[in-house]
């Protein structure tokens, strides 16, 4: 049979692993997926100042509201046809799904940018998905008005009592399978605990698999064990740090406040004083006058090191983490350019996926479409611990 060129070009596109990106942000994910092998053609955000970012480090990025922007426009401006995409991914704005979203009841994704994903998954037809989302809307309760008995196209009847029901019967309808669980970017070799929805879809109804951890807190081989802190921002000048500046009496708090440690560490008598309010409040206040450690991974990182309850003070400066150590932590490049104030610079970063979990999510998600993810094997001596393991990562599966 005669192979035409047209052919050959189709399959060559299809090889290329082409990705369109949606709420790019600083491209944390993107930086990822590209280090797996995939092409991100074209990058999208709302933020006039993510996409000056995307501009900045040489990439092709389309700003303004989504929800005007048509994805055959976008197909075209990246010269890629209906289907030809590799991938679509991106993590729609989770503000429905907060806290106060939960107090205000508007914990439906039906009505929220999610379904601006889901209308582009719809016109492009990308062969995979990545969406990725904060963990609580697995655990977002719909209202009773919002909730009812749905009919699948699976067959099956789905019960809507959770924004994730929602988005899993979107996905249905479209007939994408598709698997989610809850990971921490800590176990793919981010030296910060941050804990993630992610969601794979499949059109072609491939194997997705969420990937296996790479790093864990006790292992015998160092490379393998969670990576710290203190590696992170090893070689940084201190003299070459950008960051926010910590008030007078606050820095002076800090001083008093050991490596690893927090408020609790002040000196008893003057601990109402520097607690002010909060002193009589419940909770554990963890935050406050926090200063991290170096020989263990960060926590989650906030769109700002500095605010009082939520505090990520320098192990040994008196100050909050820079710029500069945030972008180690989410595993951007040195050269990495980030637009704006420093404020902006801080917001950008603390809102990304950790390049090495988008680079798991990437690998995982090729290994799925070369039908490579696992050795077929007649026989296999398994324990409790690899069954436990697989149990852990899988939450769910269309």
């Amino acid at each position: 049979m005669r192979v035409t060129q047209s052919k050959i070009d189709e399959v060559k596109r299809y090889n290329q692993r082409n990705v369109i990106s949606l709420f790019s942000g600083a491209m944390g994910l993107d930086l990822g997926l590209m280090q797996a092998g995939m092409n991100i053609v074209i990058g999208q955000d709302f933020d006039p100042i993510c996409v000056q970012t995307i501009k900045a480090n040489g990439h092709c990025a389309l700003g303004g509201d989504i929800r005007a922007l048509e994805p055959t426009t976008v197909l075209e401006i990246a010269k890629l046809k209906v289907g030809e995409p590799f991938m679509i991914c991106g993590g729609p704005p989770c503000q429905p799904f907060s806290t106060a979203g939960k107090r205000l009841g508007i914990n439906d994704p039906r009505g929220s940018l999610f379904m601006d994903f889901i209308r582009f998954i719809d016109v492009v037809r990308p062969r995979f998905f990545i969406m990725e989302n904060v963990k609580g809307l697995v655990s977002s309760h719909l209202t009773d008005e919002q909730s009812g008995d749905i009919p699948l196209l699976s067959g099956r009847v789905q019960r809507f009592s959770t924004a994730l029901d929602v988005v899993l019967s979107e996905f249905d309808k479209l007939k994408y399978k598709t698997v989610y669980g809850i990971l921490d970017a800590v176990n793919y070799g981010t030296p910060q605990f941050r804990e993630r929805l992610v969601l794979i879809g499949s059109r072609d109804g491939e194997n997705v698999f969420l990937p296996y951890p790479t790093h864990f807190q006790t292992h015998q081989s160092s490379q393998y064990r969670w990576q710290t802190l203190g590696a992170a921002v090893s070689g940084l000048k201190e003299s070459e740090q950008e960051y926010t500046s910590l008030g007078a009496e606050r820095k002076r708090y800090l001083h008093l406040v050991p490596e690893g440690g927090n408020w609790r560490d002040l000196p008893k008598e003057l601990i109402p004083l520097a607690m002010g309010g909060a002193y009589e409040s419940g909770g554990g206040k963890v935050g406050f006058y926090r200063r991290l450690t170096l020989s263990q991974p960060a926590p989650t990182l906030t769109t700002s090191p500095a605010q009082k309850a939520t505090l990520l003070g320098h192990p040994v400066h008196d100050r909050p983490l820079s710029v500069q150590e945030y972008a180690r932590i989410q595993q951007f490049p040195d050269n990495w350019l980030f637009a704006g104030t420093t404020a902006a610079k801080y917001k950008q970063i603390g809102n990304a996926v950790p390049t090495g979990l988008g680079k798991a999510l990437g690998e995982a998600v090729i290994a799925a479409a070369e039908n490579s993810g696992s050795i077929e094997t007649k026989r296999f001596r398994g324990t409790s611990v690899h069954s436990k393991l697989r149990g852990a990562l899988v939450m769910g599966e269309m």
